[in-house]
């Protein structure tokens, strides 16, 4: 067997799009929402279940009938302003086009980390069976970071430093591996879930 090389292509795109999102003050909204419920918080949940060894966070998780209870506004305009993102994302690649009118968001986190914490295992959001429904993933950084954090896609060497308000969607496959840098000060908030196939 010998390997070739194909012809290069002409661009290289990392399909991680990126966005601020319309009101910066949700942000604050949200952190406010996430201290204030301390006992809805879990530390080191993952698909697999409880690993601080692989993420060191602390998250509250929302499920979508939530959305509409008393209290819950900020995360119904999240969602809606997340939304105008993913279409931009679908003008983007229209390609996702027909397939992306069918999917939905489920339950997604809303997340903290302190100094010298980290999600410290490279991953990818689709790993297997139980993640086989997920096809995009997005996030959105609810405080500037000036030290650590970076969200680091380590097949593209792009390190992505977290910003009040900035959303990115990226593809959920092995393809966009990725892990959290290190937080060397301060805390770290931010908001993640999945566009994935309907149920």
């Amino acid at each position: 067997m010998k390997r070739v090389a194909v012809e290069p292509a002409q661009l290289s795109p990392t399909f991680i799009g990126s966005w601020m999102i319309d009101r910066p003050a949700l942000c604050d909204d949200l952190i406010v929402y996430f201290e204030k419920h301390v006992g809805k918080q879990s530390a080191g949940i993952t698909a697999s279940g409880r690993n601080l060894s692989d993420k060191d966070r602390v998250d509250i998780s929302i499920a979508p009938n939530e959305l509409n209870l008393p209290g819950n506004e900020p995360f119904k305009e999240y969602i809606d302003s997340l939304h105008k993102c993913y279409m931009d994302y679908l003008v983007q690649w229209p390609f996702l086009e027909a397939m992306g009118a069918s999917l939905e968001i489920g339950t997604f986190n809303l997340g903290r980390y302190r100094k010298g914490q980290h999600f410290q295992k490279m991953h990818t959001e689709r790993s297997g069976l139980s993640t086989l429904h997920r096809v995009l993933a997005w996030m959105t950084y609810l405080n500037d970071v000036e030290d650590g954090g970076e969200t680091y896609f380590s097949h593209y060497d792009v390190e992505i430093k977290p910003q009040k308000g900035l959303t990115i969607i990226w593809p959920a496959e092995w393809t966009h591996a990725h892990r959290g840098n290190i937080l060397l000060d301060g805390s770290k908030y931010m908001i993640t879930g999945w566009m994935t196939y309907r149920d």
